[in-house]
Order: structure tokens, then C-alpha cells, then sequence
């Protein structure tokens, strides 16, 4: 069934109950991509009730069935990845390449769980009884609310809905409001594959209103959130009371540890290429650089002539590196940022505005602060956008308590030859993911978790299939 971007409830598309309409912003031209319905807990409703009518058949397929409807999704994808990314552009406003690069591993996403689903594999517990057999299985949790950033608009939500579909639940996906589209071009997709109706709904509309219909709703058993440690903690208030259950997949604020006798000429220009990456609008983005002192002028320099090189511009324009920052409030608050740290005495190297030849649009130019220490907010806070801030020390220990001085603990990165020295950092850095002279310490295979209040639960991995299984010890007795 052809996408058109209304709510997909029940295998249809359909308009808001309430006739509410919203206006999706490119962010490169501020101009309007598509207007489309904007509902509410009563469309939420609606979509829990025809996820639960679903489930009983869903859940009783075989994961065979279920991965060759996710396999078909994955090809479709595929095939379908220069069209999907031109519209993912329109909406987040990254650069083309960005956007084709997320839908290819969107499609990972749903290839690998496809494989994954078919070895959820139960046991036997040997009985103290003679006459007792234990076996424990895992079976679906069943409906399961999903609640998605904006960031990555077509990653995020599969992330959920591929472990969670593979795993036999039916799902209630709500989107970003500010990046709608990707969603519902992957409702589409799934639907084409061979989906079931009723078995994936993607809504669109007031976030409070969705959110406490999710947490109320008896039919549904856990949320997916992926978003700030603000809304986070409001889901696990709200929680308190039904008992829903939650994965929350939160805010970061990632140190980069760079030691003495790091090669910093290779890694200056990789450095700076990850901080960018979707305009720095990553939860797992290098957020405070702490470099060796004996390095730390090094590097600055080449990271500063790194950045002053990236082109800035629509995302459509395929020799664009930089797009914008999704709103304009977003952007406002990384020149507060930016200005706290310049009146405490850090220097502004390269960028710290926005760009002269871009009028329109929420564009800030890419920058580098060096003289980053603990006072400076951009320390303290995640600044969610295009700044890389560089500080100094001078002992590995130093590092490390500078590193943890942070409330989050989503992904940190250490850089060294030594070995000794990079266990040590591993084993202390109070972060679930901590890439060693790597950037990326996560992927499709491998669980993504947060600690502190960086989140609970996992996502990806056989870990991410399992937070939508529920085990189950059958135990039978009489057995002589």
C-alpha cells in the first residue's frame, strides 16, 4: 500500500479522529515539506486496540514466517534507498549521503533480527526432584508502544520495530513530530512486505496525550523511548503507576580520552568527521575532547584546519558535509553555549556562528572551542550540536575522573597504543559502550546500552531481541 503520510492504523490510512493538521519544516529552507494529520490519545487508542487484536496471530507465527516478511522489508528498502533518503533530507535536513548511508542500515537492522528471531532459544533445568522437568522459554511480551527521536528518522523507530516484530509483538510506533515522514514510508514498506494489518501502527500526533495513552492502556506492555533524560524520567513517573514496563534509551555526553602517543595527524581529521556526522545531533556523538597536554596544541590545530574545511549546506546538495540543526531553539541554545564558554575564558578556534551565506535555515557553522574545563557548560551538558570543546590533562587518572564527571554514561572513546593503559580506561570509564581507537562501539550485532541515566534496557544485538521476550519456566510433574 502506497505511503500517504496520514496515520496507519489497522492496516489503513487515515486521518486524525480529532481533524488536526501539523506542518513538517524542512530545516534547511524553513520551508513546509508536507502538511499531514496530527492526532491524538483517542487515534493512540485506536491503534493499541487494533495492535492487540493482531497480536494473537502474530505472536503464534513461526519466526520463520516473520523473518521472510522482514527480509522482503529489508530488500525493499534497498532497492527503494536514493528515493527514501531524498525524503529523510527534507525532513532532518542532513546531507544526502548521511541519509542513504541510515536507510542502508535501517536495512541491516531488519536482515539481521529476521536471522536472530530463529534461535530465541529455551532450556532445561535439571530438578532436585526426581520426578520434575524444568523448561524455560521466552515468548512475546505483546503490544509494545514505541516512542522515537527525531535524529535519525528512519533508524531509531526500526531499531525497536525490527526486534520487536521479530520477536512476535505488534508494535505502536509514534515518531518524532519533527521528522515524521521516514516512519511512515517504513509503515508502507512493512505493509508491502507481507506485514499483517493491524500488526504495525504508525501514529502521528501530541506527544503528552500519546505517551499517557501508552502508559494507561491495559492492552499495552512496554515503551520504547528513545529521546531525552527529561521526557525519560517522566515516562518512568508515569510508569510507576501502571507498572508498563520500559527500555529508555537516553541523552550522552561522551568524553574522548586522546593519550601521548596517539598518532594524531590520522586521528585529528577522523575526529572531527565523527563530531559532525548529522551536525553533531548524535546521542553517541564525541562530546568533551580531553587531550594529552604534550598533544593537545597538535591536534587543536589539526582539527581547527579540519573544520574550517567542511561545506556547509542543503542536505540535497550532494557536495554538502554540514546540514542544520533541526529547529531554531536547538540552535539558540548551542550559541548559549557556545558564549558561556567564551566568557569563561575558552577560545573559540574555528566557527562559533552562523554562516554568513545561509539566510535561511537553523545552520550553525562547524566549531571548535579550545580551553574546555569542568566550569564550562558545555562540560556539563550535551551540546547536541556542531561544536567540538577540547581540554587538557596531563595523567591518564585525571582523565578517567574527568570523564566520569557526568550524570549520563551512554559511550566514551580512548585513543593510545598502550594497552596497559587502555584496559584501564575501559574497565573504569563508567559508560556502557567504550569504543578503543574506534568510533563506532555499537552496530547492528552488538547491544547498545546506556548507563546511569543515559537509560535501561538495550537496543540492537541479541540483547535488543530479548527486551521484547518475556521467559517463562514450565514445570511438569508426576513424571515416574
Amino acid at each position: 500500500m502506497p505511503c500517504s503520510y496520514q496515520l496507519l492504523i489497522d492496516g489503513e490510512w487515515r486521518e486524525a479522529l480529532g481533524g488536526r493538521s501539523w506542518d513538517v519544516i524542512n530545516p534547511s529552507t524553513q520551508e513546509i515539506v508536507r502538511t499531514m494529520p496530527f492526532g491524538d490519545a483517542r487515534d493512540c487508542r485506536a491503534a493499541i486496540e487494533a495492535a492487540a487484536r493482531a497480536f494473537p496471530a502474530w505472536s503464534q507465527s513461526t519466526p520463520y514466517h516473520r523473518a521472510a516478511i522482514l527480509k522482503n522489508a529489508a530488500t525493499r528498502i534497498r532497492e527503494q534507498t536514493n528515493a527514501l533518503a531524498q525524503v529523510t533530507v527534507r525532513e532532518s535536513g542532513k546531507p544526502l549521503r548521511e541519509a542513504r548511508g541510515e536507510w542502508l542500515g535501517t536495512a541491516e537492522l531488519y536482515e539481521w533480527y529476521a536471522e536472530e528471531c530463529k534461535r530465541v532459544y529455551g532450556h532445561t533445568i535439571p530438578s532436585r526432584k526426581p520426578d520434575r522437568r524444568f523448561v524455560v522459554m521466552h515468548q512475546p511480551i505483546g503490544v509494545v508502544g514505541t516512542i522515537t527521536a527525531w535524529n535519525f528518522p528512519a533508524y531509531n523507530p526500526s531499531r525497536s520495530w525490527a526486534a520487536a516484530l521479530a520477536a512476535g509483538c505488534t508494535v505502536v510506533g509514534r515518531p518524532s513530530e519533527q521528522t515524521p515522514l521516514s516512519a511512515m514510508e517504513l509503515g508502507a514498506i512493512l505493509l508491502e512486505a507481507g506485514l499483517p494489518k493491524g500488526v504495525l501502527n504508525v501514529i502521528h500526533g501530541d506527544p503528552p496525550s500519546m505517551a499517557t495513552e501508552m502508559l494507561d492502556h491495559p492492552a499495552l506492555r512496554k515503551i520504547s523511548f528513545t529521546g531525552s533524560s527529561r521526557v525519560g524520567r517522566l515516562l518512568m513517573d508515569g510508569a510507576s503507576r501502571t507498572h508498563t514496563k520500559l527500555a529508555l534509551e537516553l541523552g550522552g555526553n561522551a568524553p574522548v580520552i586522546i593519550l601521548p602517543d596517539a598518532d594524531v595527524k590520522a586521528l585529528a581529521p577522523r575526529a572531527v568527521a565523527t563530531k559532525f556526522l548529522n551536525a553533531g545531533q548524535v546521542c553517541v556523538a564525541p562530546q568533551r575532547f580531553l587531550v594529552h597536554e604534550q598533544i593537545r596544541n597538535e591536534f587543536v590545530e589539526l582539527a581547527s584546519s579540519s573544520a574550517a574545511l567542511i561545506r556547509v549546506g542543503d542536505g540535497l546538495d550532494e557536495s554538502t558535509q554540514l546540514g542544520p540543526m533541526i529547529r531554531e531553539d536547538q540552535r539558540s541554545r548551542l550559541e548559549d553555549l557556545v558564549d558561556d564558554a567564551r566568557a569563561g575564558g575558552a577560545r573559540v578556534r574555528v566557527g562559533g556562528k552562523r554562516p554568513a551565506h545561509l539566510s535561511r535555515g537553523w545552520f550553525f557553522e562547524p566549531t571548535l572551542i579550545d580551553g574546555l574545563t569542568p566550569e564550562h557548560r558545555l562540560f556539563r551538558e550535551e551540546a547536541f550540536g556542531p561544536v567540538l570543546p577540547v581540554g587538557s590533562f596531563n595523567h591518564l587518572q585525571e582523565a578517567i575522573t574527568l570523564a566520569n564527571q557526568t550524570p549520563h554514561g551512554l559511550a566514551a572513546y580512548v585513543f593510545t597504543s598502550d594497552i596497559r593503559a587502555a584496559w584501564r580506561a575501559a574497565e573504569q570509564l563508567e559508560f556502557g559502550m567504550v569504543g578503543i581507537n574506534e568510533w563506532f562501539p555499537h552496530g547492528v550485532e552488538a547491544p547498545f546500552h546506556g548507563w546511569k541515566q543515559s537509560g535501561q534496557g538495550s537496543e540492537s544485538g541479541a540483547e535488543g531481541l530479548h527486551e521484547y521476550l518475556e521467559t517463562k519456566v514450565v514445570a511438569f510433574g508426576g513424571i515416574t
